[in-house]
């Protein structure tokens, strides 16, 4: 080894070394690579060993002739290399270069390279061919190592100008990215700015402390020593990639890809499991040569080819549930085809079912208890309406009559829009509130056997609005609003009249509201067919008439109809009380 050392030389061993080196770490790259890895950066493993073996090979010439022929290899580096490296920049600080720019970039660094295909080449005569781009070039080894010496022409200021260009691009980058976009690791700026400056100093300060030696195949060296690290980490911040790997590996997500014509383009093994009858699909033909899959996911593509909001659809096999996620198939920012993400839902689909379950008993219970309560709140109005009217002699059993009255002119008027089932029943439970306002009368006045006077019936008229404060207390608290309103409106207004003259507030026509009006109608009808004390009960026939004399005066119009259609079913039923 030492005879070996001694006889190759110093500068010889360092080119020899510095080869070795670059082919050792390109292997290393091989075997780390990954089909994620930067093309750029793999291109650079490849270019390197091939410059450095240009300038091993030029450092073991022994004539111009054989130098020259060898140092195009180094060209490739110059004219090659730098670009690549700047596009490795823009790359990773995710800065997109437009196509053009690529292309031209490429054209330059192609051209100025045929340009110095042509540097220090000679015509049979041995005159130059073209001193474009070097004038004369000159061979020695004084170091024990061939070297070539230089005299520059004209084209060789575009060389410089453009690898100027490729370096300054690249710092710009770099700093851009440092100070602007807080989404791309310092670490890997790091990373990209020391190949950098290491081969700034080597092209240009290399030269003049290590005169003969050409540094620039140490940097590569060290650029790759970088790249690796680069490579190591980049993937780590590629979310979407890691993810998707990570799916892969742990085999719990199948994948399925078609394109548009929907030609089967492959799919996981795990997608295999679960749908066996792609293991009998040929990649790039029709789907539809499986009857089986192509009617299970053929809907679903056309959905979500209808509609992307239609992503996603439920397949069970086997006791499992499958949530399958429709997605478009890209390649370089195109849509390609369709794909299809599987995953295993069966134990969200047991939970959400056992909810379900679990729901539907709450929701029973709960309904149960609420009907429960809302039917001890109904019992406990009822009582206060059943204690006012016992505190009456003149209203025996008039709240369950009247509130029977609602309900049979509330069929009378099955037909009317405005009415909804739940108005209906809203109704029929405030009806027996509608005179909750007589407990604030003194029972002078309440329990007088017989027609009141001036004074007392004016005392008497204020328990309406009396009543409609009573009831606003009672339900204040309620969650349900509309039985509130409609409650405190019959007890406040089913004493108004559609002329205007009725009480408290006086109010006249469609500003009486529609439950105080029918309220009026069964509370009259049942004040003039039943005893009081002050009076006997009327004749059907003379109620009747009475009634129809007070429609469109005394009661709405619109409550003539609804009383003759209602009037046999009132009668009936007071018969039905004798």
């Amino acid at each position: 080894m030492l005879e070996w050392i001694r006889s190759e030389g110093p500068v010889l061993l360092y080119y020899d070394i510095v080869l070795l080196l670059s082919v050792v770490l390109t292997s290393v790259y091989v075997y780390k690579w990954h089909k994620h890895f930067d093309v750029h950066i793999t291109v650079i493993y490849v270019l390197v060993p091939i410059i450095n073996l240009g300038y091993m090979l030029l450092a073991h010439s022994h004539s111009l002739k054989e130098a020259i022929g060898v140092n195009q290899l180094t060209f490739l580096g110059g004219c090659f290399a730098n670009l690549i490296v700047m596009l490795v920049v823009f790359n990773m600080c995710e800065i997109r270069l437009p196509r053009l720019m690529r292309l031209f970039f490429f054209l330059l660094s192609a051209l100025v390279f045929a340009a110095s295909m042509t540097g220090g080449r000679t015509l049979p005569d041995g005159s130059p061919i073209t001193e474009l781009y070097y004038q004369k070039v000159y061979f020695s080894d004084a170091l024990g190592a061939g070297f070539l010496t230089k005299d520059y022409g004209p084209l060789h200021a575009v060389f410089n100008i453009m690898n100027h260009l490729y370096f300054a691009l690249s710092i710009a980058v770099i700093a851009y990215s440092f100070f602007r976009k807080n989404q791309v690791s310092r670490k890997i700026l790091l990373l990209l700015f020391l190949p950098q400056i290491v081969a700034f100093f080597a092209f240009y300060a290399g030269r003049k402390l290590f005169p003969g030696i050409e540094l620039i195949p140490a940097a590569y060296v060290f650029a790759q020593l970088m790249y690796l690290r680069i490579v190591s980490r980049v993937s780590l911040y590629d979310i979407t990639e890691t993810a998707v790997d990570s799916m892969a590996q742990t085999g719990e997500t199948g994948f399925v890809s078609f394109d548009f014509s929907r030609h089967y383009l492959g799919s996981n093994e795990t997608a295999k499991a679960i749908f066996p009858s792609l293991s009998n699909l040929t990649v790039d033909y029709s789907i539809r040569r499986s009857k089986s899959f192509s009617e299970t996911a053929g809907p679903w593509i056309d959905a979500f080819q209808e509609d992307e909001s239609h992503n996603t659809a439920q397949y069970e096999k086997d006791d499992r549930y499958y949530l399958v996620t429709l997605s478009w198939l890209y390649n370089n920012r195109k849509k390609r085809g369709y794909q299809l993400t599987i995953t295993d839902n069966t134990k969200d689909q047991q939970y959400i079912r056992m909810m379900h379950g679990f729901n539907a008993r709450l929701q029973g219970e709960v309904e149960e208890k609420t009907a429960h309560i809302i039917e001890m709140h109904d019992n406990l109005i009822l009582s206060m309406a059943t204690m006012v009217e016992s505190r009456d002699n003149s209203t025996g059993g008039h709240i369950r009559r009247t509130s029977e009255g609602v309900r049979i002119l509330l069929k009378a008027m099955h037909d009317d829009p405005r009415m909804s089932a739940t108005f209906r029943r809203d109704l029929i439970k405030a009806a027996p509130m509608h005179d909750l306002g007589k407990i604030a009368v003194d029972d002078v006045i309440l329990r007088k056997p017989g027609r009141f006077t001036p004074e007392e019936y004016e005392i008497m008229k204020k328990h309406a609005a009396e009543g409609a404060r009573i009831v606003h207390e009672i339900l204040k608290d309620t969650d349900d609003n509309d039985f509130h309103i409609l409650a405190e409106n019959v007890a406040h207004y089913h004493h108004e009249r559609w002329d205007g003259k009725g009480y408290p507030d006086g109010l006249s026509g469609e500003d009486i509201p529609l439950e105080a009006r029918i309220m009026a109608v069964a509370d009259v009808y049942d004040a003039l067919v039943s005893k009081r004390v002050y009076k006997e009960k009327m004749s059907f026939e003379k109620a009747h008439e009475i009634m129809m004399e007070g429609m469109g005066s005394q009661f709405a119009p619109e409550m003539k109809d609804v009383y003759l259609r209602a009037r046999s079913a009132l009668e009936a039923y007071y018969l039905s009380l004798e």
